[in-house]
């Protein structure tokens, strides 16, 4: 069975933040990931990672523009200066908090911006971010995301974040492979994650449609499971799902396992 942990970002709303780590530890997973810690004191989660023997495996660079509220700062070549202030904040929150991977953000293109240019910046961006988590030991992590839920996006599918990781040239940047988003945009998810293993990072995982628990929809998570052990995946693999009710009753995938 890969090492499977629970995004508290999607599951355990029920709690507050900080008790969200306590519930996730209650439900049997060892290791949790959230998009946006930067509410809470470094101290304060570690206190709960302590706690729980927990291993806190990504976060998310906050990747809002100030400006629009919209989440493609990395796409922005008048705010590549901003961009930079929100890497350190992620390397400090990854460093502190023990994380093997900060999801370094993309977004998609703004109405009316040149999408070479868009891209060119992002590169660049991907490229400073790599290097600055390199120094702290925390992967820079590139995750594709469908344009069904968030149309525009400058990255969709596994082959387009792989030219960004190789365009960046950076040995710090890795693919992050989400099962769901892929199964929207490109399906083969087995052979294709096969062939990419050797770039992967980190992995996300969530039932196709609605985006809810393993089981409730069309991918063989089971197989995929299986899958992954037989390939060597010896990374993590992020459960990034809403919840079709209360969290504790969506888990019969993860007992299964």
């Amino acid at each position: 069975m890969p090492k499977i942990n629970a995004n508290i970002q999607f599951m355990f709303n029920e709690y507050e933040l900080l008790d969200r780590y306590d519930a996730a530890a209650r439900a049997g997973f060892e290791g949790v990931e959230i998009q946006a810690p930067y509410s809470e004191p470094i101290e304060a989660i570690q206190e709960r990672l302590e706690r729980n023997g927990l291993k806190h495996v990504i976060i998310n660079l906050p990747v809002a523009d100030p400006e629009t509220g919209q989440n493609n700062l990395p796409l922005l070549p008048d705010k590549v200066g901003i961009y930079q202030e929100r890497v350190a904040l992620g390397v400090e929150y990854a460093a502190g908090l023990g994380c093997i991977g900060v999801n370094t953000g993309i977004g998609p293109i703004s109405e009316g911006a040149d999408p070479e240019i868009a891209y060119k910046t992002y590169v660049d961006n991907l490229r400073y971010a790599a290097s600055e988590l390199e120094k702290v030991g925390v992967l820079a992590l590139v995750e594709p995301i469908n344009t069904k839920d968030q149309p525009g996006f400058l990255l969709h599918t596994s082959s387009q974040g792989m030219k960004a990781i190789s365009d960046a040239g950076h040995p710090n940047a890795k693919l992050q492979y989400d099962f769901y988003h892929m199964q929207i945009m490109e399906g083969d998810l087995v052979d294709t994650f096969a062939e990419l293993l050797p770039s992967i990072g980190h992995v996300q995982f969530a039932d196709t449609p609605g985006r809810y628990e393993p089981g409730t929809g069309e991918i063989n998570y089971p197989f995929i499971f299986r899958k992954l052990d037989e390939l060597g995946y010896q990374g993590w693999a992020g459960a990034e799902y809403n919840p079709s009710g209360r969290t504790e009753d969506s888990l019969d995938w993860f007992k299964a396992l």
